[in-house]
């Protein structure tokens, strides 16, 4: 059994295009360095975990249009609390980035301790959306 495709002209699946087995990936930070300058770039403190980004310069690769990176240091708690964390930034970075992330861009997610992992999931996504709102510059 073969896996659907996704559509190799980069449209959303449609009625007649079905939707691809495997979600869209965003390419995720792994060198300290990168982190680094997302640490000293603008940033948003919610309840549920703290979001920074900054646009990538020029002189930078620039293969994926948008970079986003995880963390969760031992403040969150031990190794279980941290992954469940991760995963669950991981998760609310795949449901909204792809349409709301902008080109050109690093955002760095941050757990929060006790929060992060045990907050509902719907306001992570709704503290999401006002993080990007707010570093996006859009007025409401």
């Amino acid at each position: 059994m073969t896996p659907p495709e996704a559509p190799l002209n980069g449209t959303c699946a449609t009625k007649g295009n079905p939707a691809p087995a495997v979600s869209l990936r965003l390419e995720t930070l792994t060198k300290r360095a990168d982190f680094q300058r997302a640490s000293r770039a603008k940033r948003v403190a919610t309840p549920g975990f703290i979001l920074q980004m900054r646009p990538r310069r020029e002189d930078e690769p620039s293969a994926a249009p948008i970079r986003v990176g995880f963390t969760c240091s031992k403040k969150v708690g031990n190794a279980v609390a941290r992954n469940r964390a991760k995963r669950r930034l991981r998760e609310i970075a795949r449901l909204t980035l792809p349409q709301a992330g902008r080109a050109g861009m690093d955002y760095v997610f941050v757990g929060r301790r006790e929060a992060t992992a045990t907050l509902p999931f719907d306001q992570l996504l709704a503290d999401l959306a006002r993080a990007l709102d707010i570093l996006h510059g859009v007025r409401k």
